[in-house]
């Protein structure tokens, strides 16, 4: 299944049953109190806006983690710049803090390539439709330093979208 956070309740809500059987290859989820606006959009060349959702995430864990709606601390070490039917639509990748093996990893050069390869086919392929032409790329894999951009500019969108 397909969550997204329902805006108004800030609950989880169904948005639709994924067509294919792709499984997460991490935790993935979404960075609270962020948004993907203006801010996110003029980091992402291409773009035309942001996705209007809140920064989505993927955690490296040594152990599977199976429940939902928890939260995690992560460290974020690189990200995936994708846009998606002209929007930005962020993945940050993140290690589990204390993490006993992927703990040590301080950017997405420290983990393995096949890891964020599954990562970009994962993105790349759970929204085809047999028949259709895929309407998102990934045009960049980049660093910590790049990562934590895109996470300041989504806390600054969110600020100033939804702040009191």
């Amino acid at each position: 299944m397909k969550y997204e956070v329902d805006k108004v309740s800030g609950y989880l809500r169904v948005d639709r049953p994924q067509r294919s059987s792709a499984q997460h290859p991490t935790l993935y989820g979404f960075v609270p109190q962020t948004y993907c606006g203006e801010r996110v959009r003029r980091l992402a060349p291409g773009a035309k806006r942001g996705d209007g959702d809140p920064l989505d995430v993927c955690v490296l864990s040594e152990r599977a983690i199976a429940r939902n709606e928890i939260i995690v601390r992560g460290r974020v070490i690189g990200g995936l710049q994708m846009i998606d039917a002209g929007e930005a639509d962020d993945k940050i990748i993140t290690v589990l803090e204390n993490d006993y093996v992927w703990g040590g990893a301080r950017n997405v050069s420290d983990v393995p390539s096949v890891l964020v390869e599954r990562l970009q086919h994962y993105f790349l392929t759970y929204k085809l439709v047999p028949g259709q032409r895929a309407k998102a790329r990934i045009t960049s894999v980049y660093g910590r330093v790049h990562a934590l951009r895109v996470v300041r500019a989504a806390m600054t969108d969110y600020d100033d979208n939804f702040a009191l």
